[in-house]
């Protein structure tokens, strides 16, 4: 993509249309500039659904059907995680469109995440006729208060004229410094005001904005720290995908003999396959092999992450106490979240690639013979790791599969280039934990900015329209498919790659294993009725099965990665209460030694 200041498309205005059935034109109106702009800012796809006070909107876009391909959703919320996931998998600005009062507070469901978890979303609302302001209009709603919660930028067209502009300025601020979802709100009276001579304002947002690189005296400084490390330890967050950083990320931990750790976020972000990679860390879906090396480790680089609560098991590697014996140093785009959880860290402000690379540069590359005994020590923490925490059962009840096999078997059949979406629940830590890639990409989307249930069945969407013909595998539970199943008519009607496994345990089981742990087995308010899933998937036009055995979930796999038409299996897997999986504080709330985790 061309940075916003470059030409865009050569076309930024439509022509006036012969309209049908009318026997004169169609004059060019807000909504047309609308449209224009969001063409000539590169934009191809959005995904909305329509409401009273867009209808304008909805008009120019069928004008502009070649150039625009609008995804209809069945609920607002999921819209929005369609247009989230669109954006991660692509490294660009999703766009969500949709319309005053309802539209509007159920799309904010729909963003919270994105806005947690750093991604560039354009969010397109319509809103009632200016002079009906403070009437008690039907879906009347103060939509600048109503986003301020999840976007970093929120404006009001009043004009056709203020329409390229501000579309413009969306689309910058999306992408600079720490993405983030941005809002532009535009009154039906505006969409629908005469606009002849008004024309779009060209240019392509790229991601990152802006390649930002450090202050020289704190990147020399750390340089040194890193050096002189004799455990140095990366932990590195979604800042990576963003940046692109994969090769001197890579290249940096060579140099150092440092081993690489990932959040949920940065998944993928070195191959599970390179000598330096710990995987996945933290308390959900963290090994303990790749838990100790960073509690241990005497210098440790943050680099594009939160590193919060759940990141660094809970304030336990690295630990925030200075006198816990490592040396921090963050890297992040935003100057107010680098060291905003350790406060004596090296702060590096500044684009991950552009400060990685500086970083190689100043330090002194490790002798051979350190680097060999470092590569054991990483083998070593790798092998530290068990498929199930300590009181587990090995096996599941005759009928079930166990999540950790499930992973295992899809990733072994589909290949580890297959695009991954997996909800909160059950497939988190799963998914984290055992789904290896050969390669460095972002290919596994997990929501952690918060952790939205019925995240993955939308999500899987906006990945497979960013990705045309690529297999998508979304990885769901029985809780969240309950709130998300309407979307299976959407992936059938556009007839999408995707196959959904769902881990049911007919209950709200995260949930119910913290009462379980915590609240002395007080089961309240967890055990819902259970959906016939198949059923609901048949009723979308998906073909649906239930699997239980290994041999059945392969052949259903194999038969799916030949026709790629949508599939839904529903997979019964034991409870988190009989069966833990990878979240070390369960481990020691078994044992009774340990309190609920710190989020």
């Amino acid at each position: 993509m061309t940075d916003l200041g470059s030409t865009g498309p050569s076309a930024v205005s439509a022509p006036v249309d012969d309209v049908p059935g009318t026997g004169g034109t169609r004059p060019r109106r807000g909504a047309d500039v609308l449209v224009d702009a969001l063409v000539a800012g590169g934009v191809d796809t959005l995904f909305g659904v329509p409401g009273d006070t867009g209808v304008a909107f909805y008009d120019a876009l069928y004008h502009r059907a070649e150039d625009i391909r609008h995804v209809l959703a069945r609920d607002e919320r999921h819209a929005g995680a369609m247009a989230d996931a669109y954006a991660r998998s692509g490294n660009r600005v999703g766009v969500v469109e949709v319309s005053s009062g309802g539209g509007t507070t159920y799309v904010v469901g729909g963003l919270g995440d994105a806005y947690a978890s750093g991604v560039p979303v354009l969010l397109l609302t319509s809103d009632i006729h200016t002079r009906s302001r403070g009437t008690g209009a039907l879906t009347e709603i103060d939509q600048t208060a109503l986003f301020s919660a999840v976007t970093k930028w929120t404006r009001v067209a009043e004009s056709a004229a203020e329409i390229p502009s501000l579309l413009h300025e969306a689309l910058r601020t999306a992408v600079s410094g720490r993405p983030a979802p941005v809002a532009l709100i535009v009154p039906e009276n505006v969409l629908d005001e005469p606009a002849e001579d008004i024309t779009a304002v060209p240019g392509v947002p790229a991601l990152p904005a802006v390649r930002a690189t450090a202050d020289p005296g704190a990147v020399a400084r750390a340089a040194d720290v890193l050096s002189r490390a004799g455990r140095p330890t990366l932990l590195v967050g979604s800042g990576v995908h963003v940046s692109g950083a994969w090769d001197v990320l890579e290249r940096l931990a060579d140099a150092l003999g440092a081993a690489v750790a990932t959040t949920i976020h940065g998944k993928g972000a070195l191959p599970d396959t390179s000598d330096w990679s710990l995987g996945v860390v933290g308390n959900n879906g963290g090994r303990p092999g790749a838990n100790a090396a960073v509690r241990d480790a005497d210098a440790v680089l943050l680099v594009g992450t939160r590193a919060n609560a759940t990141d660094t098991n809970s304030w336990t590697g690295p630990s925030r106490d200075p006198r816990g014996g490592a040396t921090v140093i963050q890297i992040d785009i935003d100057a107010d979240r680098a060291g905003r959880n350790f406060p004596d860290a090296i702060r590096l402000v500044g684009d991950a690639a552009t400060v990685l690379g500086r970083l190689l540069a100043h330090i002194t590359p490790v002798d051979a013979d350190v680097r060999t005994e470092r590569r054991a020590r990483v083998r070593a923490a790798r092998a530290d790791t068990a498929d199930c925490l300590t009181g587990a059962p090995a096996t599941a009840a005759d009928g079930q599969l166990l999540p950790a096999d499930v992973v295992r078997t899809v990733n072994s059949v589909l290949g580890d280039g297959t695009l991954v979406v997996a909800d909160p629940g059950t497939p988190t830590p799963n998914v984290a934990a055992f789904w290896r890639q050969t390669r460095a990409a972002r290919s596994v989307l997990i929501p952690r900015g918060h952790g939205p249930m019925g995240y993955a069945i939308p999500a899987a969407v906006g990945v497979a329209m960013a990705h045309p013909g690529r297999e998508v595998v979304s990885f769901t539970a029985d809780g969240s498919f309950a709130m998300a199943c309407g979307e299976l008519e959407t992936a059938v009607r556009l007839r999408l790659p995707i196959v959904h496994l769902q881990f049911t345990n007919h209950s709200l089981g995260w949930i119910k294993m913290l009462q379980h742990l915590y609240t002395g087995r007080r089961y309240f308010g967890v055990d819902p009725g259970t959906i016939d899933a198949v059923g609901v998937a048949r009723a979308c036009g998906m073909r649906a099965h239930r699997v239980r055995s290994l041999p059945d979930l392969t052949r259903r796999l194999r038969s799916f990665h030949e026709d790629g038409g949508p599939l839904y299996l529903d997979i019964e897997v034991p409870h988190l209460i009989d069966h833990t999986p990878p979240v070390p504080a369960w481990d020691a709330g078994r044992a009774g030694t340990g309190e609920r985790p710190v989020y």
